[in-house]
């Protein structure tokens, strides 16, 4: 079967996604997702131009700028995502027959496990960093598009939530208790954080939409 990667059509991703195909699986929808989300705020920011948004220009060039970095790194996370099951996949299928080969084995598996978490979570921070610049041009961009860029913070924060869980289930390959809680507390503290924030610049974009 073809490797998905960025440069596939929308047909050929949903399809293989929806196939019984391991990949791309949860970890990479969630960063097309985060891509998509970008999108949106980065049209904003594009459309948050010329004198009348002169005080706020620095804010929204700066956020343009970080949604394009953004939109680059998901493109990455997509293909690690994919990399790391794969990686993740082949140690459990190394041999277990003797003694030697079961302690590789584990060391494998546990390699694998900490890259499919490392992965996911980059993408939860970078949606943190996302929603951040989001959340600073709230106020004041183009109220004709500020439906998009509470829909870009909905997208960054759903693709965190379904980065979440491809963390909580790699974590239960996770031997190392104290790795394990450390990964768990790293989690949970992004998540508060980006919960925050998806609150605060819905709350904005909803208030504008409705003239309050």
């Amino acid at each position: 079967m073809t490797q998905i990667n960025w440069d596939h059509s929308i047909r050929d991703f949903v399809q293989q996604s929806s196939s019984s195909s391991p990949t791309p699986g949860g970890g990479s929808v969630a960063a097309l997702a985060a891509a998509l989300g970008a999108a949106m705020t980065s049209m904003t920011c594009n459309l948050t131009q010329g004198e009348k948004y002169a005080s706020i220009q620095p804010l929204v060039t700066e956020a343009l700028a970080k949604m394009q970095h953004f939109i680059g790194q998901s493109e990455t996370l997509l293909a690690a995502d994919i990399a790391s099951f794969d990686t993740y996949m082949h140690a459990i299928k190394l041999p277990a027959g003797t003694e030697e080969e079961k302690t590789l084995r584990k060391q494998a598996i546990q390699l694998a496990a900490i890259k499919a978490i490392d992965v996911p979570l980059e993408l939860m921070k970078a949606c943190k960093s996302g929603l951040e610049s989001a959340a600073s041009i709230a106020d004041a961009a183009n109220k004709n598009v500020i439906s998009d860029l509470g829909i870009g913070a909905i997208m960054m924060k759903a693709a965190a939530d379904s980065a979440l869980l491809t963390v909580q289930i790699n974590l239960n390959s996770l031997k190392d208790a104290e790795l394990n809680r450390q990964y768990s507390d790293k989690a949970k503290r992004l998540m508060e954080e980006i919960g925050t924030l998806h609150a605060v610049t819905v709350k904005k974009v909803q208030e504008r939409i409705s003239g309050n």
